[in-house]
């Protein structure tokens, strides 16, 4: 049998099962295999040379990555003597093309003169891998690795889940696939080992990232993060819209002070701007949320310096953010479609209309209204005027950070419930002055700052931590920013116009 290239017997294979794998099942198991290109890239940035080498191929699928992998170790003039390819796939549909993959493995590295064997554990590598680390008191020794390459499973999953009390056994902190794989993969490298994985974007930021970020941090250094101006450009096949990162990291060395920016349109995209960066740039010294900041040009850096020198913390201002209380299945008894003389608004992310609040709304199926008594007062907020931001925005919003102010004077009430996708800013439980609302408006929904805070926010959502971990003017100059509107927002161009002005930060 001639020798084939093992890439592109892995991309065959895919290309043959994708009119026999079930949506569903792919969708359970949270299944994106990794296109060629993709592969290749991941590949070429692992730099290990040893003369044995063990790779680990974590949530498999037809062997991709693993083809990618041996096909450029094989290219170099410097190879090892000798890999041991591990490769873990839970998937029973897919083992039969992933055996043929990893024979294809060994048959390339043989023409390379490189000594290959291979091993499939056609089971759940998180299961497998925690058993192995956490062995109990007769357990001597666990799997060491030298290579993980992962493109791995994306979902979520509970906290009574048997996963998360399977990671819990080993201080893993997190509720979806991807981390849980990552943390792992790193717990099972040897020292100096190497860890390229493929993944989404939000574990840069968030709460619910950040025993992640704190975890993975702590084991390897950061050298290396490959991001795509296109959101469909990693997983194209599959529909994908979703902003995905490369990242390389070597466990067990102490962080290195520069980190490598890479961003191109595609995988493939021969054209790509790359920057050496301080890594206090990509995670800021002191900041207790350890968000990661992708930074891919110049200009980049000097917006994140302007933003960063900005004065003032939100506690610095006295000020707060929250989120809207008023979760709609909980509430449900309380709320009513359209207002009655027992109910107080209720506001959704639907009632914002160019910088205010439009209530209520003649188009909408959501719930309008919520009923005012003493069952329900934990709900609502006192009447006044608060700046709310949208907790997520759509993938074809122009912007992230959308901002409207509350105004009792365009909708009166006596008090107002706010919808729990909604964030709010509010004066340690009170209204915001007039003025001080409309210039802290006027800064969240510029473009400096949209541009900004998407150097760390990789996804949709714009979490009340986030909107804390920002700086800002001081309370002067908002209200010097809230005395040049007259209730409602200038024009993009014109608001951006008067904020860097104003700040300097453009």
């Amino acid at each position: 049998m001639r020798d084939v290239d093992p890439l592109s017997m892995a991309e065959e294979a895919r290309k043959n099962l994708g009119t026999v794998l079930d949506p569903a099942r792919r969708s359970a198991l949270g299944q994106f295999f990794t296109p060629p290109a993709t592969a290749r890239l991941m590949a070429s940035v692992c730099n290990l040379v040893r003369e044995r080498v063990r790779l680990l191929d974590a949530g498999a699928g037809v062997g991709a990555l693993s083809a990618a992998w041996v096909a450029e170790i094989c290219a170099r003039p410097v190879r090892p003597r000798e890999v041991i390819l591990t490769a873990y796939e839970l998937d029973e549909t897919l083992i039969p093309a992933l055996r043929k993959t990893l024979i294809a493995c060994a048959r390339a590295c043989a023409a390379a003169e490189i000594t290959c064997t291979w091993k499939i554990h056609a089971t759940d590598f998180i299961a497998a891998a925690v058993n192995d680390l956490d062995g109990g008191l007769f357990c001597t020794e666990h799997s060491v690795f030298d290579v993980a390459l992962l493109n791995p499973p994306y979902k979520k999953f509970h906290a009574e889940s048997r996963t998360r009390q399977l990671l819990r056994r080993l201080g893993i902190e997190t509720s979806n696939l991807y981390t849980a794989f990552l943390s792992l993969a790193v717990l099972l490298l040897g020292d100096g080992g190497e860890l390229t994985a493929i993944t989404p974007r939000s574990f840069c930021n968030g709460p619910y990232f950040r025993p992640f970020r704190q975890h993975f941090l702590q084991h390897v250094s950061l050298t290396h993060l490959h991001v795509f101006a296109a959101r469909d450009a990693a997983f194209r096949e599959d529909e994908v819209l979703q902003e995905n990162v490369i990242l390389h990291a070597v466990k067990g060395v102490p962080q290195q002070p520069r980190v490598c920016i890479v961003q191109s349109h595609t995988p493939d995209d021969p054209i790509r701007v790359e920057r050496d960066i301080p890594f206090e740039r990509v995670v800021r010294p002191g900041d207790a949320q350890v968000f990661i900041h992708l930074v891919t040009d110049g200009e980049g850096s000097a917006l994140a310096e302007a933003m960063e020198g900005l004065p003032c913390t939100l506690a610095d201002l006295g000020l707060c953010v929250s989120t809207g209380r008023v979760v709609d299945f909980r509430a449900q008894q309380w709320l009513r479609a359209r207002p009655t003389p027992e109910t107080v608004p209720l506001i959704h992310p639907t009632h914002f209309d160019n910088g205010l609040i439009r209530w209520p709304k003649a188009d909408t199926k959501k719930p309008q209204a919520i009923v005012s008594n003493l069952d329900s007062a934990s709900l609502m907020v006192p009447a006044g005027v608060y700046v709310l931001v949208r907790r997520f925005s759509a993938k074809e919003e122009r912007r992230r950070v959308v901002a409207a102010v509350f105004d009792p004077a365009t909708v009166p009430c006596e008090a107002v419930g706010l919808e729990n996708h909604l964030n709010y800013f509010h004066e340690q439980g009170a209204p915001l002055d007039w003025m001080l609302a409309w210039g802290l408006s006027l800064f969240l929904n510029c473009s400096p700052l949209d541009t900004y805070f998407r150097q760390f926010n990789g996804h949709t959502q714009v979490n009340a931590t986030d909107l804390r971990s920002l700086r800002y003017p001081t309370r002067d100059t908002l209200i010097a920013l809230g005395r040049r509107v007259q209730g409602t927002l200038p024009a993009q161009d014109a608001l951006d116009a008067l904020v860097v002005d104003m700040l300097k930060v453009g």
